[in-house]
């Protein structure tokens, strides 16, 4: 530590050279966090916006929709679990949740668990 008066460098709670000068505490720095590593989702660009896209197909989601609505599977497979075994206790809501489903799926504006619209492909 320095002296606050004369500038000598000492050790303990006093300068050695007598000036009597308290030793300044130095305030405790907060620890430095790092950041958690950022996971690249894919993206598409629709009128200059930049939108997150899930990695669900909406084929998959179309066709799962299509033969197995009734039992939801397509509502497990884009990772909404929760509605795929209420659709699957009411066969698809007595098929209008089925179809519902068929027409924002159809649409692009089906959405997974996450909240991210299911890509084109």
């Amino acid at each position: 530590m320095k002296c606050p008066v004369c500038g000598t460098e000492y050790q303990g709670n006093f300068c050695p050279r007598g000036c009597n000068a308290p030793q300044q505490q130095v305030p405790p720095q907060p620890p430095v966090y790092q950041q958690p590593p950022v996971y690249q989702q894919p993206t598409v660009v629709v009128n200059n916006y930049t939108n997150m896209v899930s990695q669900k197909s909406k084929i998959t989601a179309l066709l799962l929709c299509i033969f197995l609505g009734g039992l939801g599977i397509h509502r497990f497979y884009v990772g909404k679990a929760g509605t795929g075994i209420l659709y699957l206790f009411t066969a698809g809501l007595c098929g209008i949740g089925v179809l519902v489903d068929l027409i924002q799926i159809a649409c692009g504006n089906f959405k997974d668990n996450m909240g991210l619209l299911i890509r084109n492909n």
